[in-house]
């Protein structure tokens, strides 16, 4: 919101953001409020992207634990926000986990969420749901080292040590904890993490922005593949679900699997992707294919 970058991916939600806030004050309240705690800087405060244990947290959840953070927390990391000359709302009163301002910022993530998030939540679901199928299949088929070489050109991996195209001089040491890896919608270009380096280290990147095709959503009715191949056919029917329990599966693996031509696999998924069944990524001389979230909940996998 804060920047005119990525144009051709952010473009219309800025529009969309605008009127938003010109039009309501409980949005354009929430924007303002939380700006000033993510300001163009090089440092926000860490507390607002709380860990992640066993997949990603409901909204709920997720709101909870930045409202659960520990006083002496808030406190050092709001000073730090003010010392980078960030100016936070309600500074104050969050340093000192005041209930009133904590129980705002709540209610301020949560309108932004469903004014600016919700309506674009399936594009956002699709593109992750797409990378993290990608990354499973790199590393399935290679391994660990595969996996980060999918990371080019913005992270380079020469062991032991990832480079990392990052806006600043920066050292992370991992000690045994691992690596997260998430994929991010609104990252743009560059990957980021925590400041604290004592936290668990994540490394969150940028997902490919393509808008996905706007067919018409089927109805997520059919819980069996009978049905489903009533509706769409049995050769789409049986690629759609391939393409839902292989890992990103190739053309020819589908064909493989379905025992269709080819020709007719590739006519086929083209229909798929029109629809917004099916994600297709170019990686080398093959092309990988899987469901979308759409796709799994035509399939009852959701």
């Amino acid at each position: 919101m804060q920047t005119r970058e990525g144009a051709l991916a952010f473009a219309p939600w800025r529009r969309m953001v605008g009127g938003l806030v010109r039009r309501g004050e409980e949005a354009r309240g929430a924007a303002s409020a939380l700006s000033t705690l993510v300001p163009r800087a090089a440092y926000f405060p860490d507390f607002l992207t709380p860990p992640v244990e066993g997949g990603p947290p409901e909204l709920r959840e997720g709101i909870d634990r930045v409202l659960a953070t520990p006083k002496s927390r808030l406190r050092h990391e709001l000073a730090l926000l003010s010392a980078s000359g960030g100016r936070p709302w309600a500074g104050a009163e969050l340093a000192r986990g005041d209930t009133a301002a904590l129980a705002v910022l709540g209610a301020n993530l949560r309108t932004y969420h469903r004014e600016f998030i919700k309506p674009v939540w399936r594009h956002i679901d699709a593109a992750t749901a797409t990378d993290r199928a990608l990354r499973t299949r790199a590393l399935v088929d290679g391994g660990t080292r595969a996996l980060l070489n999918t990371l080019r050109p913005m992270a380079v991996w020469e062991p032991p040590v990832l480079t990392v195209d990052y806006p600043v001089d920066y050292d992370l040491h991992l000690q045994g904890r691992g690596l997260l890896l998430v994929p991010s919608y609104f990252c743009w270009r560059r990957p980021i993490t925590l400041a604290d380096s004592e936290l668990r280290p994540v490394l969150i990147y940028p997902v490919d922005k393509t808008p996905p095709s706007s067919g018409a959503s089927p109805a997520s009715s059919a819980a069996s593949l009978a049905s489903l191949a009533r509706l769409l056919g049995p050769t789409r029917a049986a690629l759609l679900y391939e393409a839902a329990v292989l890992a990103c599966p190739t053309t020819s693996e589908l064909a493989h699997a379905t025992g269709v031509s080819l020709p007719s696999v590739s006519q086929q998924l083209a229909v798929l992707r029109e629809g917004g069944l099916v994600a297709s990524r170019r990686d080398g001389k093959r092309v990988l294919h899987t469901a979308t979230p759409l796709g799994h909940q035509l399939l009852g996998r959701s």
